[in-house]
């Protein structure tokens, strides 16, 4: 086993996308919703990515004024194709480049848990707000009912003891909905609340499950491709044995997102 821990480099677009963004935009529109931020305002995109979010907020919103901050240029990139009219910029979430007051809404998507102070974040997305405004976030429920990623893990254990170290679940302890509330409440937001959001996720067959964690793109992925050859395979043939497919050949899982809100 190799060292796995650059596997929260996020750097390939193509493959976040078949891994997670395909997925993480159903929950962008439902997150979106919740919130029923009123339309035409401000908005940052925390760690925007590759822009399934920003996209979620201006098919929402034509009229609404959209800016990102992400740490790859070339997620940007993907980020610009999507909504081209955007103001995206390379950037820290613990130290934004905007000040103080700018936004009605800022809003961040599956990306607390990856920085490396989540609390000088959340001050961080509170100071860029403006009075009254919006602030809100959502991450991946690792340790509950973000299945595809903890039925991995699960299979992994079985065959690999020190898989439980790596097991997401473990390694982000503020992927809670008590713990995403204390944080936003931390940052002297008030009006805090939070929700999980489940998302249908339908694979078309046991491939188009198995190949997205190939590619290396997020931690249990970086896993998956520091194995050796016959140790992947193995993982690959017991998980293989444990999803259960329709008669069609697909595998129905559900995908669970913890979300916080609050107000400046």
């Amino acid at each position: 086993m190799v060292d796995i821990s650059t596997g929260q480099v996020w750097a390939q677009a193509g493959a976040y996308e078949r891994y997670i963004g395909r997925w993480s935009a159903l929950v962008a529109r439902s997150f979106l919703e919740w919130l029923d931020v009123e339309r035409g305002g401000r908005w940052l995109d925390v760690g925007c990515g590759t822009g399934v979010l920003s996209a979620a907020i201006r098919e929402r919103d034509a009229s609404a004024r959209i800016a990102g901050v992400d740490p790859s240029a070339a997620f940007l990139e993907a980020a610009r194709q999507r909504v081209p009219d955007g103001d995206y910029t390379v950037g820290d979430a613990q130290a934004l480049p905007h000040a103080d007051a700018t936004f009605d809404a800022v809003v961040s998507g599956l990306v607390l848990n990856f920085v490396a102070a989540p609390e000088r974040a959340a001050s961080e997305l509170a100071r860029v707000t403006r009075p009254g405004g919006t602030v809100a976030a959502y991450v991946w429920d690792y340790g509950g009912e973000m299945q595809l990623i903890r039925r991995c893990f699960e299979a992994a254990r079985e065959l690999d003891p020190e898989a439980d170290e790596l097991d997401e679940g473990r390694r982000f302890p503020l992927c809670k909905l008590d713990r995403l509330e204390a944080l936003l409440r931390g940052a002297g937001l008030t009006d805090v609340d939070s929700r999980h959001i489940d998302v249908p996720t339908v694979f078309r067959d046991f491939d188009d499950y198995w190949e997205p964690f190939l590619a290396g793109q997020g931690p249990a992925p970086a896993y998956v491709v520091s194995l050796e050859e016959r140790h992947r395979e193995a993982l690959r043939e017991r998980l293989r044995a444990s999803l259960r497919a329709a008669e069609d050949g697909s595998i129905a899982l559900v995908a669970r997102a913890l979300a916080v809100r609050g107000r400046r």
